[in-house]
């Protein structure tokens, strides 16, 4: 029994250590790759003029990007406009085709709600990241701290 607790002991302790390092490496990486992007949160955001690298800011960089998306589209989602719009002409009027109806175009204002989702969902899963990092560090310790205590149970005289 107090080999088992011994070998149990060493491989908590070193399963915990990687994990720690590796929640650590994580930790770093995301930080300077995010960081790397020199994003720094606009003035009417929560936390106006500070740059991104970190979960809080990635949070409010996401946050206002949606709501200037929402003002650009009036407050529509992308589900909610149409997939297609009439064309203006100079002075604002839709330009009618050929069979007297209006000529249709693509909706851009759709094509920027899928920009503003694509840059959010990568912000979001950077803050994923870095919960999934401090996670693996959580682990890691509690990992280390059983290796210590199967080490300590290895020394008590068990029958």
């Amino acid at each position: 029994m107090k080999k088992l607790l011994k070998i149990s002991a060493v491989l908590a302790i070193v399963a915990g250590i990687v994990l720690v390092s590796g929640g650590l490496w994580g930790i770093s990486f995301i930080h300077k790759n995010v960081a790397e992007e020199k994003i720094v949160t606009p003035d009417d955001s929560d936390m106006p003029g500070v740059p991104v690298s970190g979960p809080l800011s990635l949070k409010t960089q996401a946050d206002i990007i949606r709501e200037h998306t929402l003002k650009i589209t009036g407050g529509l989602t992308y589900a909610e406009m149409p997939r297609q719009i009439p064309q203006l002409d100079a002075a604002g009027n839709p330009v009618i085709g050929a069979d007297g109806k209006p000529v249709m175009i693509n909706n851009a204002t759709r094509d920027l709600w899928v920009t503003a989702t694509t840059l959010r969902t990568a912000l979001h899963l950077a803050i994923f990241a870095y919960v999934f990092s401090a996670l693996t560090i959580l682990i890691g310790l509690i990992s280390i701290w059983t290796g210590f205590l199967f080490n300590a149970l290895s020394k008590k005289n068990i029958q």
